[in-house]
Order: structure tokens, then sequence, then C-alpha cells
């Protein structure tokens, strides 16, 4: 690698993370925000002889190029929308149904981290699962114009530039985005976000209820209007009390011996991972986010994903760490790998 090779590199590396954030917002899969990563850094590279500051930002260049390859992407993948934005509520204790569609996923807070969280490129609102959830309801360049404009501050000029198309074209479609996630209410799930410090305290009392099968305990954490869905199943539902039981039915049906591991995802919303007991040991079976509102927790979202749990990293067993418990008791959920919760 020559000098001025290796200045290039060193130019372009600094944008990666707000690049994988971006190409998550495009696609809903923290998998292929990565792919699409790396294949924007090595078209960059090929190209890096054609790049010409005087006629855009590095940064600018570089978002061109990621979108031509989210765009791509976007034209042989359909949409990942949550259970709760493809079909209608279902009965708490109705059968589980499992979905065949590719599923929104959540993206780890580790691949982002090394961003400035005050800088516009990593909004942290704008990673919440609910707003990537109401992405997936635009169409592809909706959501382009939406992103580039609302969400990391481009000029109509600058997004027209990176879209390839016309001012007037990205207005046209940012009106329409606008319109469309006004309609999801997604807006509204965000104004009620407590600090960072308050979600993690209202999910770590929920573990601790849950350790204990205490149901009651679960539910007083609770919105009355909470909503739990558990992607690859389509079956969600609203409400405490239908919440409440499930609860009971997953408690009765698999029994208190849980490990649950806190963790982080999508700019800072509390979640855990649980392993079930497996012999000796615990084996990973869910991954769950939580959104959490002044009022309590408003929305559980569980997955059940072996690609998701690469993303986080996450192993797949975990010895049996009885003797240094401080309760004997663990949460459950069904003892069915196909049963999500």
């Amino acid at each position: 690698m020559t000098a001025g090779e290796d200045g290039f590199a060193g130019r372009i590396e600094p944008f990666r993370n707000e690049l994988l954030a971006y190409c998550y917002r495009m696609l809903g899969s923290a998998h292929d925000a990565e792919d699409l990563v790396q294949d924007t850094y090595l078209r960059a590279w090929r190209a890096r002889e054609r790049y010409d500051d005087t006629r855009s930002s590095l940064r600018t260049w570089l978002y061109r190029i990621a979108t031509n390859v989210c765009l791509t992407a976007l034209e042989a993948r359909g949409r990942r929308p949550l259970p709760s934005g493809l079909v209608a509520a279902s009965d708490p204790l109705g059968p589980l149904v499992r979905g065949e569609n590719p599923w929104l996923q959540p993206l780890p807070d580790a691949l982002v981290t090394a961003v400035d969280p005050a800088a516009a490129a990593i909004d942290r609102s704008s990673l919440r699962l609910a707003f990537a959830a109401a992405l997936q309801h635009l169409s592809a360049r909706q959501r382009g114009a939406l992103i580039l404009r609302d969400v990391l501050g481009f000029s109509a000029f600058e997004a027209a530039g990176i879209l390839g198309t016309s001012t007037v074209s990205v207005n046209s479609s940012l009106q329409r985005a606008r319109a469309r996630l006004k309609e999801t209410g997604v807006g509204q799930e965000r104004l009620g976000e407590p600090s960072a410090a308050e979600q993690r305290a209202w999910v770590d009392r929920y573990m601790t209820a849950f350790e204990r099968a205490d149901v009651e305990g679960l539910k007083r954490l609770l919105t009355e209007d909470v909503l739990m869905e558990m992607p690859p199943m389509l079956n969600w539902f609203t409400g405490r009390g239908g919440y409440g039981l499930f609860m009971e039915w997953v408690f009765e049906a698999a029994g208190t011996d849980w490990r649950l591991e806190p963790l982080t995802a999508n700019g800072g919303q509390p979640g855990f991972a649980a392993y079930q007991r497996a012999g000796d040991g615990y084996r990973l079976h869910t991954l769950q986010v939580f959104t959490v509102t002044a009022e309590g927790i408003s929305r559980n979202s569980v997955f059940q994903d072996p690609e998701v749990f690469a993303a986080f990293g996450l192993p797949t067993e975990l010895e049996d760490l009885s003797n240094a418990k401080t309760s004997p008791d663990r949460g459950a959920m069904s003892s069915d790998p196909g049963a999500g919760m």
C-alpha cells in the first residue's frame, strides 16, 4: 500500500460506524448493514482516484455510494417488519404461529458506540426499534429521503445528489414519508422517553420480577397498553392483562430456571439475553429489547434468531453458576425453542 492509499484509507475510516447506522436504518438488519458497509468501502477504494473534493465532501460522496448499495440491495429484499406492523393482534393464549418472512432485527450498541453520540449522524432516537420498524412502511427512496433530510441533516440539494434525483423528487418523497410516519404514531413513543439510567432501572426491576416468576410484579412495571411481539412468531398482543395471562402460561409451562444477562440495543434501549436451563448449564433462547416510557415498559420485542444472537456476540451456552446465585428462581420462557418468549 502506498502512502497515498494509506492516507485515503485513514480519511474514510472515521465514517464507518455512521454509515453502518445509515445502512441499518435503510435495511433493518445489522447483518445486512455490516455487509453493505463493507461493499461501500470496497467501491470507494476502487473509485478513490475519481473522487473530486471540489464537487462534494468526502462524507457526502461516501453516502452516495452507500445509498446506491442500499437501494440495489432493497430491490432484491422484501421489507423487514415486526409482527405488529404486519398482521392483526392475536389472543395472548392462542396458538403460536411462525412467519416465514424476514423480520426487523435489533442493532447491537457495540457496533455504533465509537461514534460521537452528540453527532447528528447517530441520532439515538432514530435507531430505536419503533422508528426502524416504521421506516419499513416506506418505499426505499422515501426511506432514503427521510433519513438523509430529517435524521442526517443533509440539504434537499445534497440529498438529491446522493439519491441521484431532483430536489423536487426528494421533497415529494420526504413529504409522503413524513405523512406515513405520522400515521404510525412513532413520534409519540419517542416523546416520553426517560433517561438511560431510568430505563435500565425499569428493566432491572422487570428482570428481578421475572426471576421470581412474579407475574403481578411484572404487570406493575407495564403500561396499560403494553405491546409484546416475538418474531419469528406472528403473534402479538397488547394490554397489561393479556401480558399477565401470557406470562402465567409461560411460567406454568416452562418452570423458573433461567439465566438473564443485561444488554443494550438500538441506541441505548435496555434488554437482556435469556438463557434456558439445559442439562448442567443454560442455552441461549431469546434476546429481549424493551421500550420504556415515564409510565413504565410499553413494549417488549422478543427475538429468537441465530443471526441476531451472532450480531450481539452472545455465547450459545452458559455454565451453571447456581452456587453464586442470590435467588434460586429464574424467569421462564417456553421450553419450545420455537415458542418465542
